[in-house]
């Protein structure tokens, strides 16, 4: 008795050949050799324009290069094809908020703990997205839900805090720092926002404990500094503030409230002794750089309009008149 022959139809040899073209490209991918990997999943794309997987790996080997945008329509047709793909749903949720497409990510990251609920990444990185959009109940709900995931990730618990201070709940926030300093106690720029979570509450000897905590393990923590200069300036203790503001400025020159309260500072002592002009001068220099580094501050504007020189004199205005003379 003869064997049978099997015949494959043209259909079915494309597809046979897509798949080894797909194999060769995740050769080359290990490799790091990302042309060549890219050339077999294009011809296996070519040769079965259904292969989701083909789609998708060309999506990463874009992402590797640095191209973005094809990288993002790659994911996108891999998707299409495969609706049940959570890699590919992930990787391009990621590219969406890396590139600021916030609510493109959202929609995706969405998808994707559709899929997967449990995936820690996925919550924790959807309740960024929401963070950054302002919607902070939301954000709230995704950080907890993560944290409902994976307990013993401190930095789920800072974001959650982060979230809660934005809604000024802020003995919830604080609640949230301190269960990510148990975590994990080096970490400085928490101890930051607990230490200004804290002077929301106008706890500020607490708010001090924290920072000197915090510049403690990192002397060079411009953002410490200047909340140490606040929370002394604060504390009435005028002198101390301003070595603080001093040197958080040092450590960062680009510090708009360090120079915001250095101006604050220099006139109250000139408004104290208003025979040192200087102070007042002063006060007005670091105001102008505080809106040079951060224009958007009506507050300061107002101050500087406030005391500003006046001039009585009329030769005195005349010379000092913006533009001088023409």
């Amino acid at each position: 008795m003869m064997a049978g022959t099997l015949i494959v139809g043209c259909h079915g040899v494309a597809e046979w050949q897509a798949e080894r073209h797909v194999d060769r490209g995740r050769v080359y991918l290990q490799q790091d050799d990302l042309e060549a990997a890219l050339l077999e999943f294009r011809e296996a794309a070519k040769l079965d324009p259904q292969l989701a997987v083909a789609h998708s790996q060309m999506g990463v080997i874009y992402r590797r290069m640095g191209e973005y945008e094809q990288a993002i329509d790659a994911f996108v047709s891999a998707i299409r094809l495969d609706p049940f793909d959570f890699q590919g749903t992930l990787n391009l949720a990621q590219l969406y908020h890396f590139t600021q497409r916030i609510k493109d990510a959202i929609q995706a990251y969405l998808h994707a703990i559709k899929l997967r609920p449990e995936h820690f990444e996925a919550q924790l990185n959807l309740g960024v997205c929401y963070q950054q959009l302002g919607d902070h109940p939301q954000a709230v709900h995704h950080f907890q839900k993560a944290i409902d995931i994976d307990p013993n990730r401190p930095h789920a618990y800072v974001n959650l805090g982060v979230a809660l201070d934005s809604q000024d709940k802020y003995y919830e926030a604080v609640r949230a720092y301190k269960e990510a300093l148990e975590r994990d106690n080096r970490q400085p720029l928490v101890l930051v926002n607990l230490a200004n979570a804290y002077m929301k509450q106008n706890r500020l000897k607490s708010a001090r404990q924290a920072l000197h905590q915090a510049i403690k393990m990192d002397e060079s923590l411009a953002p410490a500094h200047e909340a140490l200069g606040y929370c002394l300036f604060q504390m009435r203790q005028f002198d101390a503030a301003a070595g603080s503001y001093e040197r958080a400025l040092l450590c960062d020159p680009h510090m708009p409230r360090s120079h915001a309260g250095l101006g604050s500072i220099m006139m109250l002592k000139y408004l104290k002794d208003q025979s040192r002009p200087d102070y007042r001068d002063e006060a007005l220099e670091h105001w102008h750089r505080s809106l040079e580094l951060e224009p958007d501050q009506a507050r300061i504007r107002k101050l500087i309009a406030k005391y500003r020189p006046k001039y009585g004199d009329p030769e005195e205005a005349l010379l000092n008149e913006k533009g001088g003379p023409q």
